[in-house]
């Protein structure tokens, strides 16, 4: 009995001795990955971030910001009931200068 006792200790140990062996190998290749990585966001993510905002930006420039002209399509801001926020005719995320009422946009008289 003694002896099984020793032998699932021997076995305990090694098996112990052998995880904190890959628990440090893994720790020192996170080191190196988390290296990688800050590298990367500093190199690619970061100026790829900038380039893109760059972009939005340059295009933002070059948009219109004419009102779109309203035509009154028939399959279009049908109303069978009012919303039950303010006047009932307008959408929740409601926009003026682009989103038209059934009968045409805000505050012209055509």
């Amino acid at each position: 009995m003694a002896a099984l006792g020793r032998i699932s200790n021997l076995l305990l140990r090694s098996s112990l001795n052998q995880t904190r062996r890959q628990l440090s190998a893994t720790a020192e290749h996170g080191e190196q990955s988390a290296r990688l990585w800050k590298i990367l966001t500093f190199t690619v993510a970061l100026p790829g971030v900038a380039v893109c905002m760059l972009n939005m930006y340059l295009k933002e420039q070059q948009h219109s910001h004419e009102q779109p002209e309203f035509i009154p399509y028939s399959h279009l801001r049908i109303r069978s009931k009012r919303f039950p926020w303010g006047d009932g005719v307008k959408s929740l995320f409601h926009n003026p200068h682009v989103n038209a009422l059934p009968d045409g946009y805000e505050g012209h008289d055509e």
